[in-house]
């Protein structure tokens, strides 16, 4: 009985946390994106209408997920049925259910780390740009160029829905931007954020996971400060493999100035899974593409194998 309860808390959670997302985005002020839930179980007719509604193309993907599994481009209506299965096969746990929102063109993404306390107001970290490819998060920046009307209007959006979700931490708030359009939630994480991994580079005086353990532990936060510019790449693994991974190319990586290289320590290997990471960092005002291929270059010299 116990596991059942759960299994139902669980699910109202997930089910209040799409609502509240959905509402955020739809009525927020954020973009004129259209969205719909369909449920596993119901005719493949009511995602055929969802989609009638929203147009082509749209995408389809699970209401709970991570790095994009599950998710479809939807071209036309000859491609419902396999985006139908493919989100539900691609989804979390035990909810089976859909998203299906407007296929929005933007010109690049950030994150807006967001810190909730028990007793002090939310606070922002300067935006983090960031690279995804396959559904994964490949490179991170920070701070990321951004109009300083988008800015406020993301943390407006930012501080409106961790607000509505309560709790206190920090939250990884991702956003669309678009020169024509301005700026588009796109999801949360409620926990530190793979993106905010460039933090860790001492780019402000309290790095993301400093920042949510004295969120959850109601220690003051005084102000979150830019103190220097990062960049971070991946390490990604060329192979499969059930055997311990190991590395070659890291003695390479320490030669480097104002660099610093971080092993996650993952038992075994998938194609391209994310076994580490390496960061590096200058003075406020240095060059940020210069930086973030330097993190490039240097995270190509570790080999998993």
């Amino acid at each position: 009985m116990r596991n059942n309860h759960a299994a139902i808390f669980r699910r109202s959670l997930l089910l209040m946390f799409a609502a509240v997302l959905l509402s955020a985005c739809l009525f927020g002020g954020c973009s004129t994106e259209d969205a719909a839930i369909v449920r596993q179980g119901m005719p493949l007719a009511e995602l055929k209408e969802a989609a009638d509604k929203i147009g082509f193309p749209c995408v389809v993907k699970p209401l709970m997920s991570s790095s994009g599994k599950g998710q479809s481009l939807v071209k036309s209506a000859d491609e419902l049925e396999h985006a139908w299965e493919y989100g539900c096969n691609g989804s979390r746990g035990d909810i089976r259910e859909l998203i299906i929102e407007e296929f929005i063109k933007f010109d690049s993404e950030i994150t807006l780390l967001t810190v909730t306390q028990k007793n002090g107001p939310t606070l922002f970290c300067p935006p983090i740009g960031h690279v995804q490819k396959g559904g994964d998060y490949r490179e991170s920046f920070q701070p990321a160029h951004i109009d300083p009307a988008h800015l406020k209007e993301a943390e407006k959006m930012a501080e409106k829905v961790t607000r509505a979700l309560t709790g206190a931490g920090l939250w990884g708030v991702e956003f669309f931007l678009s020169h024509d359009n301005g700026v588009y939630f796109s999801e949360l994480s409620p926990r530190p954020h793979d993106t905010g991994m460039v933090t860790l580079a001492g780019t402000q005086n309290l790095n993301e996971f400093e920042l949510h353990l004295r969120a959850v532990l109601g220690l003051p936060i005084p102000g979150i400060k830019q103190e220097r510019i990062g960049a971070s790449a991946v390490i990604l693994s060329p192979i499969a493999s059930q055997e311990r991974p190991q590395y070659r190319g890291m003695e390479e990586v320490t030669k480097e100035e104002d660099t610093y290289l971080r092993i996650f320590g993952k038992p075994f290997t998938r194609v391209n899974r994310r076994m580490g990471v390496v960061l590096c960092y200058a003075p406020l005002g240095s060059d940020l593409d210069t930086l973030r291929d330097k993190a490039k270059r240097i995270a190509e010299k570790v080999e998993v194998f």
